[in-house]
């Protein structure tokens, strides 16, 4: 029997919290700064770049993916959280799986909304970057260290994804 389709939810700060942090400037700010002409929506991500490793900022362009999507692998970083932050207002998925002693339970589809980005926390099951539109172009905020960061994980039947 085929395994039942995961459909996306919208993304939200209490759905999300299991897997990381919603990065938006969602509600009123938490402070106006520069003499009140700019809101602060203060410390909204909980980066981890772990012993030994530092933040580093980098550009992503990812080729945008369609609907019905095909989740056959999930990553997770165990040395470093891992913020993405659109350079577009258009949406993206993010695909996450709850850890279960050591491997991806059921995974979980989120489609963002203009203006929000996300932080996986470390350690995190997640499917790779899946923009839903052209350029696909991300800011990323993750660790770069020597040590190993990234374990794979590939289903023996893959999910799919649909609206």
């Amino acid at each position: 029997m085929p395994r039942p389709p995961i459909r996306p939810e919208p993304l939200t700060a209490a759905g999300f919290a299991p897997f990381g942090d919603l990065i938006a400037a969602e509600g009123p700010p938490d402070r106006l700064i520069n003499q009140g002409l700019c809101g602060r929506w203060h410390d909204r991500a909980r980066l981890d770049f772990g012993p030994g490793g530092r933040a580093g900022l980098s550009i992503f362009r990812a080729e945008p993916r369609r609907l019905p999507y095909r989740l056959e692998m999930v990553e997770r970083h165990p040395e470093g959280s891992q913020a993405f932050l659109p350079m577009t207002d258009h949406p993206f998925l993010v695909l996450v799986a709850p850890d279960e002693a050591g491997r991806p339970g059921t995974p979980r589809a989120f489609r963002t909304a203009p203006g929000q980005g996300i932080n996986l926390h470390r350690g995190t099951w997640h499917g790779v970057l899946t923009p839903l539109a052209e350029p696909g172009l991300f800011a990323v905020l993750d660790r770069i260290g020597d040590s190993p960061n990234l374990e794979e994980h590939w289903f023996e039947e893959p999910w799919t994804v649909e609206d």
